[in-house]
């Protein structure tokens, strides 16, 4: 589903997508409300949602869908102008699995509907420094959450590496194990933690203190 008042994006994004043999865009919205009306009819894989939006912006309709135990599981990644959106950390921690640029390629485009779709985290480099930036300018950062007790050290090992970035091969090579072990134990980490993505697991490592900036 793609998601944006601007009509010349959502049907150019829509036409992009539509042309990869293995995309299929279920429909189009103009707002957050129809947004919300249009994902719990189709139950779509991914949502590629604007941010700022009139009648109900992104951020909101994110946090609906989220909450809403039957369509949960929908993929979101919010379309942004330029990646140092004011809005990046509070949609991350509302449940965006990542960002996506307006201006991306073709081939950026199709390529970050399949790795969301995939369950990975669509986040840049240039978004990740800005996330942790803006934890380490906010306040102080609460005491170590208490969830992460249920860790064991191997799945804490595997949670550093993924608030880093890595990607299960990049953790498999680092901490010699095999990449299917790797992908188990994320599994297993967001399950303990209550995360739906890697995207939150990055937000939650540095904002529990596990991770420390620098």
């Amino acid at each position: 589903v793609v998601v944006d008042d601007q009509e010349m994006v959502r049907a150019g994004f829509a036409a992009l997508l539509s042309a990869e043999p293995d995309l299929e865009v279920v429909g189009t919205a103009a707002d957050g409300v129809e947004a919300l009306a249009l994902v719990r009819r189709t139950r779509p894989d991914v949502v590629l949602m604007d941010i700022r939006m009139p009648v109900l912006d992104g951020i909101e309709a994110l946090r609906q869908i989220v909450g809403d135990p039957a369509v949960r599981d929908v993929r979101v990644v919010m379309l942004t102008t330029f990646d140092a959106d004011e809005y990046v950390l509070d949609s991350l921690r509302a449940g965006a699995s990542g960002f996506l640029l307006k201006d991306a390629s073709a081939a950026e485009l199709a390529g970050a509907v399949r790795v969301v779709a995939a369950g990975e985290a669509l986040l840049s480099p240039s978004v990740t420094r800005q996330v942790i930036a803006r934890l380490v300018e906010g306040p102080a950062r609460p005491a170590r959450d208490p969830r992460l007790r249920q860790l064991t050290d191997r799945e804490r090992d595997v949670l550093l590496l993924v608030a880093a970035g890595r990607s299960n091969a990049e953790v498999a090579a680092e901490l010699v194990l095999a990449e299917q072990t790797v992908k188990t134990h994320v599994s297993r980490i967001f399950t303990k933690l209550d995360l739906r993505d890697r995207a939150q697991a990055v937000v939650l490592a540095y904002e529990s203190g596990l991770v420390t900036p620098g």
